[in-house]
């Protein structure tokens, strides 16, 4: 038994010494492996800070490419749009001398037109009140004379056999005459 006991002990510290060295093993390639990862880490934030750095470089010169044609598209549209002003006049000039040649008025003969019927029908309105005016001043004196009689003032009705006969009156009745 003394030598199962010395045994067990030397089994026991080897066994020991095994978990020790492992353990001891263990803890420097963990040690080992933060140094990498800090290494890495390092090397690996640098490369991301270099990708970074170019792509911002990229995208700035997509930015002034994306300006400069913008600004290029907006001239162009002007300058287009200059020339389509300029067609579009050519256009009306020609369209307005082959209507003067054919004998339509243009607007602004019309508009002259238009002003003068204004005028003229102002000037008649104006004529016809002042007829009315006329009229009315000329009945106004016969209105105040009193008539002998009220029959002269009133003509007599006479019958259809003894009103005189005219073509036009007997045109207008559907008979000759």
């Amino acid at each position: 038994m003394t030598k199962n006991i010395k045994e067990l002990e030397q089994e026991e510290e080897e066994l020991s010494r095994a978990v020790r060295s492992s353990a001891q093993q263990i803890w420097q390639a963990g040690l080992g492996a933060f140094a990498k990862a800090q290494q890495a880490g390092g090397r690996e934030f640098t490369r991301l800070v270099r990708d970074g750095s170019e792509l911002q470089k990229r995208a700035r010169s997509v930015e002034d490419a994306t300006e400069t044609v913008a600004r290029k598209a907006e001239r162009s549209s002007r300058r287009a749009s200059g020339t389509w002003g300029k067609l579009e006049q050519v256009f009306e000039e020609r369209v307005a001398r082959a209507l003067a040649t054919i004998g339509v008025p243009a607007r602004s003969e019309m508009e002259a037109l238009n002003h003068r019927i204004d005028e003229l029908e102002r000037m008649l309105a104006e004529l016809a009140g002042e007829q009315m005016r006329q009229a009315a001043a000329k009945k106004a004196p016969a209105a105040r004379k009193a008539p002998a009689e009220p029959s002269a003032r009133i003509p007599a009705k006479t019958s259809a056999a003894k009103r005189p006969t005219t073509k036009s009156a007997a045109a207008k009745r559907g008979t000759a005459g």
